[in-house]
């Protein structure tokens, strides 16, 4: 049996696998096992604008539909441009500091990629 590293968390030693993922049952964390070993991240997230371009951290997009904000009467009108867009996971991919808005989660299926 091979030693499990401790939770980089709470440093707890009493870590466990299960179906690749290495959890911690005093903190509740889990991470990938294959970010502990060196493998190379074939699950890495990519995320694609309208057109289909990869998009990456740091990125300066422009809206291509208005975007009502959920729950606000505001709107996030066409062709507004977005400055240094950071990638998450989910429903949401992108979050972004829209300006005259503030901070929102978007979908990069109604952005574009600005060239530099």
């Amino acid at each position: 049996m091979t030693a499990l590293p401790h939770c980089p968390k709470c440093q707890s030693s009493f870590t466990y696998e299960d179906r690749g993922l290495y959890n911690c049952p005093e903190c509740g964390h889990e991470w990938s096992a294959a970010k502990d070993t060196g493998e190379s991240g074939a699950d890495s997230l990519v995320v694609r604008d309208a057109n289909g371009t990869v998009l990456k951290d740091g990125d300066t997009v422009t809206v291509i539909k208005d975007l009502k904000a959920k729950g606000s009467s505001t709107v996030v009108k066409v062709g507004t441009k977005i400055k240094n867009i950071r990638l998450v996971d989910g429903d949401h991919n992108i979050d972004c500091h829209v300006p005259g808005i503030g901070p929102m989660g978007l979908k990069s299926e109604f952005l574009k990629k600005v060239s530099d």
